[in-house]
């Protein structure tokens, strides 16, 4: 897409869409992820909910098979809806290494 059609499609936005696309930008050159962390003795290093053990892979593969939010909520009672759209956020952002995530698991 070229800068033209982004800066039109950017200007149309709603304020409170402009200040998600924003905390993205800014999030993506910092590779600070609000709420996903990586450390590297937790699930080898894959993205995660922040002070969880629940990888981003495993919420979007679960979406992928048709659950919603709130079963995923149900289903990890110790995340909230925040982490869900840091997730869906993080994964839309990697989604080349969300994919290969799935991938080598449903290899396993």
């Amino acid at each position: 897409m070229i800068i033209k059609e982004l800066e039109e499609q950017l200007l149309a936005l709603k304020p409170s869409e402009k200040v998600q696309v924003i905390q993205l930008l800014a999030q993506s050159l910092g590779g600070n992820w609000q709420g996903i962390e990586k450390t590297p003795k937790v699930c080898g290093g894959q993205a995660c909910i922040a002070n969880t053990i629940i990888p981003v892979w495993v919420l979007v593969e679960a979406r992928r098979l048709g659950y919603s939010d709130a079963d995923l909520l149900t289903s990890y009672p110790t995340i909230k809806a925040t982490d869900l759209a840091n997730a869906w956020v993080y994964a839309a952002a990697h989604e080349d290494e969300i994919d290969l995530l799935i991938e080598q698991n449903q290899a396993v």
